[in-house]
């Protein structure tokens, strides 16, 4: 094991260890550092949307919990780029709403979702790697916002209207520049290299710092854990091969045309980024 973290990932920990109730302090301690209110957490619930599949076995870990508020949570980590994911954010709230209210209740009933996604791959353009979104609504014309009525903060329990519709976190680990500057980032750090530091402070950490720690998993965990390891680095190997592979399609193509335009092999290179044998294979190809 000498060749590995001294911590497992975060998305193992997911699937096999923060399920259980004994370690949901971990888990309410990261939601706490990430919403700045108390998470208490009072279940782990099965959703259609959280079922472990071939597909998603790797490159998707999510978790669906119901804390003390009623409120329905979902954490997801992401592994692999998906240009689609923000409607798979939506997907996966709206799945939670509809699972969770019974036939014939009122609308008043509708469960809170707070969506939390942690990907490990470029999502949208943005220079932050933690944003919040919610819903507020603001009037065209006078620029107001919308406001509960009395009577309806009294039906709902809520002040504000933007209370009542999902709240979506994104943490975009790979843009953390390891500066850890508060008690949120400390988590973020963990997130991106499985190391939990002697001096962070974040709530949730301390008893990850031994729940989580790789030695402490039996002997058949660490082995599964290695496994899951090596699938992780063939996933992104194969994503790798096919990133590179369509690039020097389209490089190809640009040299066909750049070739039968005149222009020289040196400048394709540099436009391209292909070596000066490839650029001379396809020379070789249109000479046939």
């Amino acid at each position: 094991m000498s060749n590995l973290k001294q911590h497992i990932r975060f998305d193992w920990a997911i699937k096999r260890i923060l399920r259980d109730k004994a370690n949901f302090g971990i888990l309410e301690g990261f939601l706490t550092e990430l919403t700045g209110e108390a998470v208490r957490i009072e279940a782990v619930l099965e959703s259609e949307s959280n079922k472990v599949t071939e597909d998603s076995k790797f490159n998707r870990v999510d978790l669906l919990v119901e804390n003390d508020k009623g409120e329905l949570l979902i954490i997801e980590i992401q592994n692999s780029h998906e240009l689609d994911y923000f409607l798979r954010i939506l997907f996966g709230i709206s799945k939670a709403i509809t699972e969770y209210v019974k036939e014939g209740e009122p609308y008043s009933k509708i469960k809170k979702v707070i969506s939390v996604n942690i990907v490990y791959f470029n999502l949208g353009h943005g220079e932050d790697y933690v944003y919040k979104g919610t819903t507020t609504f603001r009037g065209i014309h006078k620029n107001d916002a919308l406001e509960l009525s009395p009577s309806q903060k009294r039906l709902f329990g809520k002040e504000t209207l933007s209370e009542l519709y999902p709240e979506i976190y994104l943490i975009k680990v790979n843009q953390f520049d390891d500066l850890a500057k508060d008690s949120l980032d400390e988590w973020v750090y963990f997130f991106k290299n499985s190391e939990i530091k002697p001096s962070f402070q974040a709530k949730g950490l301390r008893e990850a710092e031994e729940k989580l720690k790789i030695g402490n998993l039996p002997a058949d965990e660490q082995q599964a854990y290695r496994s899951y390891l090596e699938d992780l680095r063939y996933q992104a190997s194969i994503a790798e091969t096919l990133k590179i592979e369509a690039e020097e399609k389209v490089g190809a193509e640009v040299v066909r045309k750049g070739l039968q335009e005149g222009l020289s092999r040196s400048l394709l290179a540099q436009l391209t980024g292909l070596s000066p044998e490839q650029i001379e294979e396809i020379a070789r190809q249109l000479d046939r």
